[in-house]
């Protein structure tokens, strides 16, 4: 089995479908070869829930629901191939409904429960490399779970327009298990409005901090992708990942939803050793666009030419 839907639960993690104990599945789930990987979401999905349940939709194989938000994250990570490598994917739902400050503090407990998960599987497969894919909020519930779980607990963890601070994601990285993973922070001046209602409605942890979106320095285990930046794309273009431009001046959702972003996901869980982090940072631009830029940016007007002339080239 490629797949399984985890959630929280009263005491830990449990199995989305209730059928059996999580702990007494996960020997048999994990006998196979390949990473393990974790997949959260963000805000406004919650198991069960009638028409938002993330595993109907992003983190199904075969989304029941029909949406440009939904893009099933499984199939673009690699998992229901058949390929006797492709390890394990477990999505990882929680409570992330109700307004944004519900949501926010469930965030730092669902990432206690994620840790409790991250133990179990340490537990059956010591080496197996363990790496996550967080989207919105789901970035404060896998950095919650780093101060919970010891050095090399996670590989590589890659954020999607993560709703948390600058400093707290600075503290997480602090930890044994933050120094010991590998952070791919994906931002987009695109994300820039989300970013700033984060920082208007939740109190930041210290005055002046700002969010993900601009607020996570560099370091040798940390790398920034403003995936919306044309230097950036050229350069991933170069390197085999051809991810479409950016269509919208505002979007949440377009760093899973863009043409081309999961095989460069996909990677960087799969193909670490072949693709250090050193080698992207030496490459890409050194600095982010700044924010509201995308917002700011005047579309090109083409005025019609006098008569007679001819364009110019």
């Amino acid at each position: 089995m490629p797949l399984i839907h985890v959630n929280t639960g009263p005491t830990g993690p449990v199995l989305h479908d209730g059928a059996g104990d999580l702990a007494l599945a996960l020997p048999g789930l994990l006998r196979g070869r390949g990473p393990v990987i974790l997949m959260v979401h963000g805000f406004k999905y919650a198991p069960h829930h009638a028409t938002e349940c993330p595993h109907d939709h992003i983190f199904s194989l075969a989304p029941e629901r029909r949406c440009f938000k939904v893009r099933s994250w499984p199939a673009g990570l690699g998992f229901g191939t058949g390929a006797a490598d492709e390890g394990l994917g477990i999505a990882f739902g929680w409570p992330a409904r109700g307004n944004i400050w519900r949501a926010y503090a469930e965030a730092a407990k669902a990432g206690a429960q994620l840790a409790q998960l991250i133990t179990m599987i340490r537990a059956v497969c010591p080496d197996r490399p363990i790496h996550a894919v967080a989207h919105s909020l789901g970035a404060r519930v896998v950095l919650s779970a780093l101060a919970h779980l010891p050095k090399g607990a996670l590989r590589r963890l890659i954020l999607l327009a993560g709703a948390e601070f600058g400093q707290r994601a600075a503290a997480a990285l602090d930890t044994p298990a933050g120094r010991g993973v590998e952070l791919i922070n994906i931002t987009s001046r695109e994300n820039d409005f989300y970013d700033f209602l984060l920082e208007c409605l939740i109190p930041a942890p210290r005055r002046g901090d700002r969010s993900l979106g601009l607020a996570l320095p560099a370091g040798p285990n940390v790398l920034n992708l403003q995936m919306d930046h044309p230097g950036t794309l050229a350069v991933l273009a170069r390197l085999g990942f051809a991810i479409a431009p950016p269509a919208a001046r505002i979007c949440h959702w377009s760093p899973y939803t863009r043409p081309g972003v999961f095989p460069l996901y996909s990677s960087l869980l799969r193909r670490g050793p072949d693709l250090p982090l050193c080698a992207f940072r030496a490459a890409l631009p050194c600095v982010a666009e700044p924010r509201w830029s995308r917002l700011l940016t005047l579309p090109e007007l083409r005025l019609p030419l006098p008569m007679g002339r001819k364009p110019s080239f």
